[in-house]
């Protein structure tokens, strides 16, 4: 935990005051869905407003700073912006989403044909101009937005969207979700269940109504940019 506070608090809280100091009237941080939670349940996405509710180091040390930047700006007059990304993607993308792009491209079969989760996520193009509307936008001073590319997916409809993209067969096999969920269990890999199978939607009503904003890329858009630049960097 300290180490996600010596970053995400107190590395944050420097450069704001330094931002402030130097005379910077706005102040956007990136924080993250975490602050909202881990998990939704189907059909009921976060709201921007929503009692936060971080249940890992992670997402508490991003709500603390959220804290600690709002009280900066009343000390300060500097105004606050705070935007709470999902899973962010595109060109260049690592962890498990490269994992997913090696395993659809290599023709693995997989046991991800019958889930029925939910989950938001946001292409890079998409939070850069959120961020950017919110750079001078009035009604954005100290505001809260939830951020995505404005539709929800399954992990199935992740996977066949990417296979598409990369122009290859989806080799998905129907296994029934709890027995994903034991198996994980009894490879002690709950957190892994919980991504693949579990629901996790933001509502981005806020950010449309108040700002007029309006996601500028489509998510199959997307998906081609990352197979494409994933191709790419197969071939040198």
């Amino acid at each position: 935990m300290s180490e996600f506070r010596k970053v995400n608090v107190e590395g944050t809280l420097q450069l704001a005051r330094r931002a402030a100091e130097s005379g910077v009237q706005r102040f956007i941080f990136i924080s993250s869905i975490k602050v909202n939670g881990e998990s939704t349940v189907l059909g009921k996405p976060f709201n921007a407003d929503d009692r936060p509710n971080p249940m890992d180091p992670y997402g508490v040390s991003k709500y603390e700073a959220e804290q600690a930047l709002a009280q900066l700006g009343r000390d300060t007059g500097m105004t606050v912006v705070i935007i709470r990304p999902p899973l962010v993607y595109g060109p260049g993308v690592k962890a498990n989403f490269l994992s997913m792009l090696k395993w659809l491209d290599k023709g693995v079969p997989l046991p991800f044909g019958s889930i029925r989760n939910q989950r938001s996520l946001v292409a890079i193009e998409n939070l850069v101009s959120l961020i950017v509307t919110c750079i001078d936008h009035p009604a954005a001073a100290n505001q809260t937005f939830l951020v995505s590319d404005g539709e929800d997916v399954s992990t199935t409809q992740l996977l066949r969207r990417l296979s598409r993209a990369l122009g290859k067969p989806a080799r998905l096999l129907p296994v029934p979700e709890y027995l994903l969920k034991l198996a994980a269990l009894v490879l002690g890999k709950r957190a892994v269940a919980q991504r693949v199978c579990g629901s996790l939607q933001v509502d981005i009503s806020k950010s449309r109504e108040l700002l007029g904003w309006i996601p500028p890329t489509t998510m199959e858009k997307a998906m081609r940019q990352i197979a494409g630049h994933y191709q790419e960097t197969q071939t040198k």
